[in-house]
């Protein structure tokens, strides 16, 4: 069996080989085109334009995290110290996290930020290191020791759990699990979610929810134009999956998801009016005709997962029946002892995520799920920072955690005017932490490796068709 450090070194192998490019070498071995330009090594020792002091540095940063809360705190540091030298970590061997794991294939708007992201790392003080994990290949304290500032932005890579019975039967997936199918996240490709039932269930109603649901139901000819991946378009054409019901336990005012850029009044006449007038006889047809139908289902709660016959598959699910109790911020749903079973094959839980810490050189709240802070400063922990969901919990949109980045950039800054980071001390950036990789016999890939990639997977899109064929780590094992 391969150890999850040798897996990693086996995937970024396989994204490489693919577009002519090979894994970083070793110590002793020659280097290849995927090598990146030695530019911390040498910028590390120079004095760098804009400081103010001939006793000060260059500001060593490393970002842990490329996704939204990675990139634009990379973005605003860069754009507000002019000493500033970024490094951004990324456990997967490709950048830019939930832009383009976690936005459905259907809406390659939301997805442009890329483009920024991508300027990003074209700057002259920005690097990506991919196919990183903080915390396994590299330590927060190693980090700390090579950089003068490290901001923390891994996201929240847990799932909720239900807790209820049944919930390990067979059909029983993660939402998360489901995005990350459709997505192509490297090394969950063989998922294979059982979609030969006719009714899905999912629990929950943010935003993801209603991604998958659409997702699941959508014609095939629209999705086919996207960058979904192929194997699951394959799943998704085959599926008999007609109907597909969102669950919450809450009611209608209080649903999680958004429709951009309509605020919540008007998402709420828009359910009303569905709800209560009767459809034009045109829309009545459609509906009638449709193949495919979805539902909400409000103030419900998941009870249990029922099995069939043989103990081992999904056959229903039971939910309780609940009232809601008080207002504002103290509103909540409370169980009652009425109960409805729900006839369906597929369960997709979608209640929402979990930060974990990657280290113990830190403080975590274990009842938030998230690192205490303030405006970003990691508590009792000079030079450490965090953004995003690991800093605030998972919520929002994209905007919102531009504008957190955004703060926790802003922090860094003061501190270094302040003097509160210190930096008569150089640090050695990337330069140390590369030593330490070579050691490990970690490979990364660099920016300029992941524009192979991409180049590589915006062709075989366009033979197909399509947007864009993402690779993943099923291609050269056959």
């Amino acid at each position: 069996m391969r150890t999850p450090r040798a897996a990693r070194a086996l995937l970024a192998g396989v994204y490489l080989r693919g577009i002519g490019l090979h894994r970083r070498p070793l110590p002793g071995e020659e280097p290849t085109a995927l090598q990146p330009e030695p530019r911390g090594a040498a910028i590390n020792t120079q004095r760098v334009q804009g400081f103010s002091s001939s006793s000060d540095c260059a500001l060593q940063v490393c970002v842990v995290g490329s996704g939204p809360a990675g990139f634009y705190a990379a973005q605003h540091v860069l754009k507000l110290q002019k000493s500033a030298i970024v490094d951004v970590y990324e456990k997967l061997p490709v950048p830019f996290g939930l832009v383009r794991f976690g936005v459905a294939p259907d809406h390659p708007e939301v997805k442009n930020v890329i483009n920024s992201f991508t300027q990003t790392m074209h700057h002259g003080r920005c690097s990506f290191y991919g196919n990183i994990t903080v915390g396994k290949d590299i330590s927060v304290e190693e980090l700390k020791q090579a950089y003068h500032v490290v901001i923390l932005a891994y996201g929240a890579q847990d799932n909720l759990m239900l807790e209820i019975p049944g919930e390990s039967l067979h059909g029983v997936y993660s939402a998360r699990s489901i995005v990350e199918w459709y997505n192509g996240v490297p090394g969950i490709q063989n998922l294979n979610p059982d979609l030969s039932c006719e009714t899905a269930v999912i629990l929950g109603q943010g935003n993801v929810a209603l991604d998958v649901a659409r997702i699941l139901i959508s014609p095939i000819d629209l999705l086919k134009k996207t960058d979904i991946t192929s194997y699951s378009l394959e799943a998704i054409a085959a599926s008999k999956v007609k109907r597909v019901l969102i669950v919450g336990r809450r009611g209608p005012l209080q649903v999680a998801f958004t429709i951009k850029p309509r605020p919540r009044k008007r998402l709420t006449e828009l359910m009303v009016k569905t709800a209560l007038e009767k459809p034009s006889a045109k829309e009545a047809k459609r509906q009638e005709e449709a193949a495919k139908e979805w539902g909400l289902r409000f103030l419900r709660s998941p009870v249990q997962i029922l099995p069939t016959s043989d103990g081992k598959h999904v056959a229903g699910i039971r939910l309780s029946v609940n009232k809601l109790e008080g207002s504002g911020e103290s509103l909540r749903s409370i169980q009652t002892e009425e109960l409805e079973d729900v006839e369906c094959g597929l369960v997709l839980s979608s209640i929402g995520y979990k930060s974990h810490p990657i280290s113990s050189s830190f403080p975590f709240d274990n009842k938030k799920r998230v690192i205490p802070n303030h405006l970003g400063r990691v508590l009792n922990t000079p030079g450490l920072y965090c953004s995003g969901w690991v800093k605030r919990g998972p919520t929002g949109v994209i905007l919102t955690t531009m504008n957190d980045s955004f703060e926790t950039a802003e922090s860094v800054v003061k501190d270094v005017k302040s003097g509160s980071l210190n930096l008569s001390v150089p640090k050695a950036g990337f330069s140390a932490v590369q030593a330490l990789l070579q050691q490990r016999g970690v490979c990364l890939v660099s920016f300029p490796g992941w524009e192979k990639i991409n180049e590589a997977e915006l062709a075989k899109g366009a033979k197909l068709g399509k947007s864009r064929e993402k690779l993943s780590n099923q291609e050269g094992h056959d």
